[in-house]
């Protein structure tokens, strides 16, 4: 079984998919004249403005921390460790290459989410690439859209529940001595209450939870790199010597040799993995917002590539390589635990350890509303009890399980997130640069937005 998750996973997850990700987003960019690169400053203060922050119900800047409760987990940490261990310290400027990409990519995921949602009822929006492929690409989109919704439903299990409950369970294992059990039934029961409050609960708790946990640890993944500021300048030199020099050098762990294409395939990975620009699962909470303007939304999510990637993932890449432990030979968790230790002394190991806690309990959250939501499309809304009540079952067995065939199953539904998701974006192009050309004209004629 495990032999055929591997091979189904290296092929969904082949350089094709990779440069199908990168290419739909450079694509993207040129089809929108350069509209999300241009436009990142005004997103990036409009996402943290106050205006953003107003609304009935979800606002846009509730939506953009549901989305980013889901994308900055601990591949912001481990994730990065493991791609500079790996590819070297090139293969962080990859990571914000693919960054730059996807700031298109996310941008129209959003934008066309909001565009094609569904308001309920009872007042609550809904939508996600899963309503865009059924309304916009007739027969084929609906199977489109079963696909992705399958795919994002069961793959909240892996990713949002079993894998970050997991991750904690290590982490406080190694720092405090806390028991994976003892993880396992905390975890459980703050989903469990956080879920009990329903959609606007999980909405409210990632709202408060994710501006302070980025903050703190950017407050001390800075203070590592202030801490080893000497070696700053040649840790950049050797990022950049790293990512575009065709000879083989040294800079992977433990010293090895680390060429150019192993730098550029880790780095593109893991910046597809952090901020997952093209899985399309961020236009499932942008879909939330209480916005009449798809475009602004759309550019308000987007900063979250900024936010995920270009300021987190780097403060964790560029602590590692000024620190001076890459040539150690740990990875993951470990290696980003060596860097802040070189700083914080044994203090260290306990930040990053709560640091990664937060990190995985944010995740937890975003996962399980993209989830529902999801399967709220495939059943309805009246099965979401259960669903909700799986899930919790998933965070507490997640912390004690061997989870090699769930990373696997997960990388496998992320692929089928991915995969229609970027058919469908690229089908709709001309569409969402339509509806960003016209917002770009609202903008300069001084009208409200």
């Amino acid at each position: 079984m495990l032999d055929w998750l591997e091979t189904a996973q290296r092929f969904l997850w082949g350089g094709g998919t990779l440069a199908l990700v990168m290419g739909t987003g450079l694509f993207l960019t040129l089809r929108t004249g350069f509209l999300p690169w241009r436009n990142l400053p005004w997103a990036i203060r409009t996402a943290l403005g106050r205006e953003s922050r107003r609304g009935r119900g979800a606002s846009s800047f509730s939506a953009l921390m549901t989305a980013l409760a889901a994308t900055v987990g601990t591949g912001n940490i481990a994730g990065v460790a493991t791609a500079l261990a790996a590819g070297g310290p090139g293969a962080l400027v990859w990571m914000e290459l693919s960054a730059l990409a996807g700031l298109s990519t996310k941008c129209a995921e959003c934008l066309l989410s909001v565009k094609y949602r569904k308001i309920l009822p009872g007042g609550e929006r809904v939508g996600g690439p899963m309503y865009v492929m059924r309304a916009a690409l007739g027969r084929p989109g609906a199977v489109m859209g079963a696909v992705f919704a399958l795919a994002a439903a069961a793959g909240a299990f892996g990713v949002g529940g079993m894998v970050q409950s997991k991750a904690v369970a290590e982490a406080l294992g190694a720092s405090f001595g806390v028991p994976a059990r003892a993880t396992g039934l905390a975890a459980a029961g703050l989903t469990l209450a956080v879920l009990l409050r329903g959609s606007g609960g999980i909405i409210s708790t990632c709202e408060k939870l994710v501006p302070i946990m980025a903050v703190f640890y950017f407050v001390c993944g800075g203070a590592v790199i202030l801490g080893n500021w000497q070696n700053v300048p040649a840790a950049l030199a050797s990022m950049f010597r790293g990512a575009f020099s065709l000879e083989a050098a040294a800079g992977g762990a433990a010293g090895t040799a680390v060429t150019m294409l192993e730098a550029l395939r880790w780095g593109v990975a893991r910046g597809v993995f952090s901020n997952e620009a093209g899985t399309g699962a961020a236009g499932i909470a942008a879909a939330s917002a209480d916005v009449d303007s798809p475009a602004r939304q759309g550019y308000i999510n987007m900063a979250g590539v900024f936010f995920d990637t270009i300021i987190l993932c780097t403060v964790t890449g560029l602590a590692v390589c000024a620190s001076g432990v890459l040539e150690e030979g740990a990875d993951g968790t470990a290696l980003a635990i060596r860097a802040f230790e070189t700083v914080l002394g044994s203090r260290g190991a306990g930040l990053v350890s709560v640091s990664l806690a937060l990190f995985a309990f944010s995740t937890i959250l975003g996962w399980e509303f993209q989830g529902e939501q999801a399967f709220g499309y495939l059943s309805g809304r009246r099965l979401l009890p259960a669903y909700r009540l799986a899930f919790v079952l998933a965070v507490l067995a997640g912390a004690e399980i061997r989870l090699g065939a769930v990373f696997l199953l997960a990388d496998i539904c992320n692929a089928l997130m991915c995969l229609p998701n970027l058919l469908c974006l690229l089908v709709l192009s001309g569409e969402t640069a339509r509806e960003l050309r016209a917002f770009q004209g609202i903008r300069r004629s001084g009208r409200r937005l």
